[in-house]
């Protein structure tokens, strides 16, 4: 292919990918404006001013991640008072005295003995 053909093609996608963005503004403009009126509508039922949405999602900005959503505060944001405890062992393998909390993704120990038929009720520990 000649290098005008290439130019030529190039310039007919950039122009396509042109009108298909002005396309996508112009849907995500049409779906905004119910929204805005059902927000609009909400705020004059329960009485609520623009400066208190300002207020709010002014605070809701300050917890946000780089992704836009939320994020656990970081060990030295949080509180002296809110630091994580050790969970207390629930289940205990009775040869090898490995245990687990019950939280998060069961251990492989215990998936295999389930596996084998055992229940998990009889991994636990009584105290």
């Amino acid at each position: 292919m000649a290098r005008e053909t290439y130019a030529a093609l190039q310039a007919k996608i950039e122009k396509e990918i042109n009108k298909l963005q002005k396309k996508a503004e112009i849907l995500q403009t049409k779906r905004r404006k119910p929204v805005i009126s059902s927000i609009i509508t909400s705020m004059r039922e329960y009485d609520i001013t623009p400066e208190e949405i300002i207020a709010a999602y002014g605070a809701g900005k300050a917890t946000r991640g780089a992704a836009g959503g939320r994020r656990k505060a970081s060990p030295a944001a949080r509180p002296a008072n809110a630091a994580k405890r050790a969970v207390a062992p629930k289940y205990r393998h009775p040869q090898t005295g490995e245990t687990w909390s019950g939280r998060g993704k069961a251990p492989r120990w215990l998936a295999a003995e389930e596996a084998a038929g055992a229940t998990r009720d009889s991994f636990l520990i009584k105290e």
